[in-house]
């Protein structure tokens, strides 16, 4: 189960700093700032979790499975350890680069409904935050932050139907 929770996460990181780059290719000069700024906190992001969950699929999962916990127990993604806040801050630093791109799309049109999507993750990134930092963890406390669950896909599936639409 851990393989296939940490697997397809790290299968996002790749395509979520490619749509950022593609957006910020085709945004109007005006507005690139936002689009860097943007492509700049994908790409913090995608470090942050693509670090963490290569080490939990090459290392931790591994040596766990032969019996070997105690030796890699400090690079376990657990509440409050340093690979939880790897994951903490990688979806902080996504929902700020949905945050700064949001001026890039026009209040009208196709680009209006990506732009709520933008929005919407931005939204539910104070939820995440307050998931993985509150001092006391509960499995009760992971469904404050799964709206995240829809905003992540909902934000790309549009910006990827914007990209088909316009170009």
């Amino acid at each position: 189960m851990r393989f296939l929770i940490y697997g397809t996460s790290l299968c996002i990181a790749l395509p979520f700093v490619l749509e950022m780059l593609a957006l910020h290719y085709i945004t109007p000069d005006e507005k690139r700032f936002w689009s860097h700024a943007a492509l700049i906190f994908s790409i913090i992001y995608s470090v942050f979790v693509t670090a963490n969950y290569v080490v939990q699929l090459t290392t931790v999962i591994p040596m766990k499975l032969k019996g070997a916990a105690e030796e890699i127990h400090i690079l376990e993604q657990t509440p409050h350890s340093l690979f939880w806040d790897f994951d903490a801050l990688g979806y902080i630093f996504m929902g700020l680069a949905t945050l700064v791109a949001i001026p890039v799309f026009e209040k009208h049109g196709f680009q209006k409904w990506v732009r709520i999507s933008f929005l919407a993750n931005t939204l539910v990134t104070p939820l995440i935050a307050f998931v993985y930092f509150y001092p006391t963890y509960s499995a009760k406390l992971l469904f404050i932050g799964s709206p995240w669950g829809i905003t992540v896909p909902l934000a790309m599936l549009l910006l990827a139907i914007r990209f088909k639409k316009e170009l």
